[in-house]
C-alpha cells in the first residue's frame, strides 16, 4: 500500500468515523433539535479544508516544497498565513473572554502580542530568510559549526514546540468539548488526525493554505459579530462605552473583583473602573516580564520563523510582516468589543457559569445576537463560531508540528546523521513524513495524558524559553561579529535550562498546602452560603429567587472543585520538585531568564575566539542585508 492516496483516505474515513459519533455524546452546548446545525457547519470547514490538502498533495515533490512551500509564497499570502499561525484559539476565546470578565486589562494581552511583530519586522524577519533555507538551525549553522548548530537548534525548537503544541492540543480538547459536547479523548485525537492529514500530505503548501482559510474565516467571524453589537449605537465609540459603564452586569462584576473598596463606590465609578486598568493585572514586575517573553519570544517562535522561508524574495518577506501586522491588529482591535460585547450583552456571571475562564465569551455572544439558544440563527452563529475555533485549533497544531518535524528530519536526520544536503530529495521528503507522524503521535499522546491539567503556563513557557535560547542566539548571529558556536551553543543552553528552571519553582506549579488551603476555604464556608441561599429561595421576590438559584448552582460547581482538588492532592505536601511554596515569585520567568541567555552568548563567545564564523561575517552582513544568493545559504 504505497499509494499516498490510500494513506489519506484512510485517515479521512478514521475522522468521519470520530465525528460521527460526536450527535450522540454531544451535550448542552446547542440545543437538541438545531444540532444538525452545528455538525453541517463542522463538516462544511473540514471538507473544505481537505479539499486544500489533496490539491496541495500534487505540488508536493521535494524537500523545498514540503517545508517552504517552495518559496512561492505571496507577501499577501505569507501575511495572511503568520495571522493564522498568530492567532490561536488562545487570541479567539481566551483575550475576549479576559476582557469580558476584567475589562481593559484583558485587552493589553492583545497590545503585547501586537507589538512582538515590530520586533520581528525591524529585526528578523528579513536577515532570516536571506540566511536561512528552511528552519532556525540553517540560519545559525550559517556561520558557526553546522553539525553543533543543528544538533541545539533542532533541541531548542523541538522542546519549544512540545510546550506550546502539548498546550494547544489541551486546549482543543477542552475548547471542543466545551464547544460541541464531545468526549475530551475523542476531540484530541480528532484534533492530531487532521493535522497529521495537513502536514503529511500536504506539508507546509496545505498548511500555509489552511492557515489562510483559517485566518479569513476568523476576521470575518469576528467582524460580523461586532458589526451586530455596534449597530444598534450608530458605530458610535462613546455611546457603546457609556452603556458598559452603565450595565449592572458590569457594576456587580466590578464590585466582585475589588472586594471592600466597592462598597464606598458608587455605581457608575463601578462601572467607568471596568474600563481602567488593574482588576486583572495587579503585579506590574509580572507584566512587565511576560511582556518581554511575549515581543522577544515571538521573533524566536520556530513555526513564526519558517514562515520567512516560504518567500521568493527578501521584499515579500517585509510585505508579509506588514500585512500580518495589518491584520493581526486589526483582529485585537475587534476582540475589544467581542469582550466588552459579551460583558453587557451576555453578562460575566452568565459566561463565567459556563466556562470559569471566560472561554466562551465569544460563542455565546454569537448565539446571543443571532436569537438565543433557542432559534435557527443562533445556533447558526454559534456552530459557526465552533468551527472556526476548531479550524483554529488544528492550523496552529499543524504549523507546530510541521516546525518540529523539520527540525527532527531536515537538522538531525538530514544534517546530522546522513551529513548534508547530498541526501535524494525523496528520502528527505521519506524522513519528514515519517518526523511528522512520529511528532503528530506524541502530541496525541500527551494530549490525552494532560487531561485535566492547567497548561495554560506552557504557553507563557513556550514563550519564555523561544525568547530566552532563540532570540538571542539568532539576533546576534545576525548582527555581532564576535558571535560564534560557543556562545550559541552557550546561549540555548543556559537560556533553556534558565527559563525552565525557573518556571518549576514558580507560583505556576501546583502546591499541595496551597490548593488545600483554598479548597478547605470553600467547604467551611458551604454551610453558611447554603442557609442565605435558602432564605433567599423562600422570599416572593422572583428577582431575588432567580440570583438564589444561580448562586446555588455556583456554589454546587466550586465545592465539587473543591473537593476534586483535595482528592488530586491527597497525600502529598510538596509540589513534584519539593517545594511546598515557590522559590521564584514571579509567574513568567522572562525577565531574568532574557539577559541570563544574552549573557551566556556574549560571555561565551568572548571566551574563545572561532575563526570561522569571523571570516564569514562579511558575507553574512551582506547576505542579510542584500539577500543576495539566499537560495545557496544551506551549503554552508
Amino acid at each position: 500500500m504505497k499509494d499516498p492516496k490510500v494513506y489519506f483516505g484512510l485517515l479521512v474515513s478514521l475522522v468521519v468515523g470520530l465525528l460521527v459519533p460526536f450527535g450522540v455524546h454531544a451535550q448542552d452546548a446547542a440545543t437538541g433539535h438545531f444540532r444538525w446545525i452545528t455538525f453541517a457547519v463542522f463538516a462544511s470547514v473540514i471538507t473544505l479544508t481537505m479539499w486544500i490538502t489533496v490539491v496541495a498533495a500534487r505540488k508536493v515533490r521535494s524537500a523545498s516544497d514540503f517545508y517552504t512551500a517552495g518559496g512561492g509564497i505571496s507577501g499577501l499570502q505569507n501575511g495572511w498565513a503568520i495571522a493564522g499561525d498568530y492567532l490561536s484559539a488562545a487570541s479567539f476565546l481566551g483575550i475576549a473572554g479576559l476582557i469580558s470578565q476584567y475589562g481593559y486589562d484583558g485587552f493589553m494581552y492583545s497590545v503585547g502580542w501586537l507589538v512582538a511583530y515590530v520586533t520581528v519586522l525591524l529585526l528578523i524577519a528579513e536577515p532570516c530568510r536571506n540566511i536561512g533555507k528552511y528552519t532556525l538551525a540553517d540560519i545559525l549553522a550559517y556561520r558557526n559549526d553546522p553539525k553543533k548548530m543543528r544538533v541545539v537548534g533542532a533541541l531548542s525548537v523541538i522542546t519549544v514546540s512540545t510546550f506550546y503544541l502539548t498546550a494547544q492540543m489541551v486546549g482543543g480538547g477542552v475548547l471542543v468539548k466545551t464547544l460541541i459536547g464531545i468526549d475530551y479523548d475523542v476531540s484530541v485525537i480528532a484534533v492530531g488526525i487532521l493535522m497529521l492529514v495537513y502536514v503529511l500530505f500536504g506539508g507546509m503548501v496545505a498548511t500555509t493554505w489552511v492557515q489562510i482559510v483559517k485566518a479569513v474565516l476568523l476576521v470575518i467571524a469576528s467582524l460580523l459579530i461586532v458589526m451586530l453589537v455596534w449597530v444598534p449605537y450608530g458605530f458610535s465609540l462613546p455611546a457603546f462605552l457609556t452603556d458598559i459603564v452603565g450595565d449592572a452586569k458590569v457594576q456587580v462584576q466590578v464590585a466582585k473583583l475589588l472586594g471592600d473598596p466597592a462598597k464606598s463606590m458608587t455605581a457608575a465609578e463601578l462601572g467607568q473602573r471596568f474600563l481602567e486598568p488593574g482588576l486583572y493585572l495587579k503585579a506590574p514586575i509580572d507584566q512587565i516580564s511576560l511582556s518581554l517573553a511575549l515581543v522577544f519570544g515571538t521573533a524566536g517562535m520556530p513555526h513564526i520563523l519558517m514562515r520567512f522561508f516560504t518567500v521568493p524574495t527578501a521584499q515579500a518577506a517585509r510585505k508579509s510582516v506588514v500585512w500580518a501586522m495589518a491584520i493581526i491588529g486589526g483582529f485585537y482591535l475587534l476582540t475589544l468589543f467581542l469582550g466588552f460585547g459579551a460583558a453587557h450583552l451576555v453578562g460575566p456571571a452568565v459566561i463565567a457559569s459556563v466556562d470559569a475562564g471566560g472561554n466562551m465569551a465569544g460563542p455565546l455572544l454569537a448565539q446571543y445576537i443571532g436569537g438565543g439558544p433557542e432559534s435557527l440563527m443562533g445556533n447558526f452563529m454559534l456552530a459557526f463560531v465552533s468551527a472556526v475555533a476548531f479550524a483554529t485549533i488544528v492550523a496552529v497544531v499543524a504549523g507546530l508540528v510541521l516546525a518540529a518535524a523539520s527540525a527532527m528530519a531536515h537538522d538531525l536526520w538530514v544534517g546530522v546523521i546522513r551529513g548534508g544536503e547530498h541526501v535524494p530529495p525523496h528520502e528527505q521528503v521519506a524522513a519528514a513524513r515519517v518526523a511528522t507522524v512520529l511528532v503528530g503521535a506524541i502530541a496525541i499522546t500527551i494530549g490525552i495524558a494532560s487531561k485535566g491539567q492547567n497548561v495554560a503556563s506552557l504557553v507563557a513557557l513556550a514563550f519564555a524559553v523561544a525568547a530566552s535560547a532563540n532570540f538571542p542566539c539568532v539576533l546576534l548571529t545576525l548582527y555581532w561579529k564576535r558571535c560564534n558556536t560557543n556562545g550559541v551553543v552557550a546561549g540555548m543552553i543556559v537560556g533553556t535550562v534558565a527559563a525552565v528552571g525557573l518556571t518549576l519553582i514558580s507560583p505556576n506549579l501546583t502546591y499541595p498546602k496551597v490548593v488545600r488551603a483554598a479548597a478547605t476555604k470553600v467547604l467551611d464556608a458551604e454551610s453558611a452560603k447554603r442557609q442565605a441561599i435558602a432564605m433567599a429561595l423562600q422570599s416572593a421576590d422572583a428577582t431575588e429567587i432567580a440570583r438564589a438559584t444561580k448562586e446555588s448552582a455556583a456554589l454546587d460547581k466550586a465545592v465539587k472543585k473543591a473537593h476534586e482538588d483535595l482528592l488530586k492532592v491527597e497525600g502529598q505536601e510538596t509540589s513534584f520538585i519539593g517545594l511546598e511554596k515557590p522559590a521564584f515569585e514571579l509567574k513568567n520567568p522572562g525577565i531574568v531568564s532574557i539577559p541570563l541567555g544574552f549573557l551566556a552568548v556574549i560571555l561565551f563567545s568572548l571566551w574563545r575566539r572561532d575563526s570561522r564564523a569571523e571570516s564569514m561575517w562579511d558575507e553574512v552582513y551582506a547576505r542579510q542585508i542584500t539577500g543576495l544568493r539566499a537560495h545557496k545559504a544551506s551549503q554552508h
